[in-house]
C-alpha cells in the first residue's frame, strides 16, 4: 500500500505562482512513477505531468510545458509540482498519484494509488 498526501494549494493570482508537495508513504517510493492529475469542476480528469521512479524521465501535457515543473525526492518519499505563470484555467483540484508502472505513464488507469486533492484557485 501507498499512502499520498498533497499540500500546497490555494489561492493564487494570475500570473502567480504555487509549489504542490505529496508526501508518500508505505513501500518503496522509488519504485513508483508518480504523476499529477487535476479535476476541474465540471470536466473529467486530465493528466498534468509525471515523472520516472528513479527521477530520470518526465512528461507533461502541452497546456503546463514551460510553466509547470515536477520534480521528486526520493530520500524523503515526496514529489513536488512546481506551478509558475498560472493562468485562470489552471484552476482545478489537484491529485497525485503513484503508479507501479515503468516509465511516465499519462493515463489515470495507470496509476493504483492517489491522494484526496489539493485546491488550487487562479482568480484576481
Amino acid at each position: 500500500q501507498v499512502q499520498l498526501v498533497e499540500s500546497g494549494g490555494g489561492l493564487v493570482q494570475p500570473g502567480g505562482s504555487l509549489r504542490l508537495s505529496c508526501a508518500a508513504s508505505g513501500r518503496t517510493f522509488s519504485n513508483y512513477a508518480m504523476g499529477w492529475f487535476r479535476q476541474a469542476p465540471g470536466k473529467e480528469r486530465e493528466f498534468v505531468t509525471a515523472i520516472s521512479g528513479i527521477g530520470g524521465n518526465t512528461d507533461y501535457a502541452d497546456s503546463v510545458k514551460g510553466r509547470f515543473t515536477i520534480s521528486r525526492d526520493n530520500s524523503k518519499k515526496t514529489v513536488y509540482l512546481q506551478m509558475n505563470s498560472l493562468k485562470p484555467e489552471d484552476t482545478a483540484v489537484y491529485y497525485c498519484a503513484a503508479s507501479p508502472r515503468i516509465g511516465v505513464p499519462n493515463y489515470a488507469l495507470a496509476y493504483g494509488y492517489w491522494g484526496q486533492g489539493t485546491q488550487v484557485t487562479v482568480s484576481s
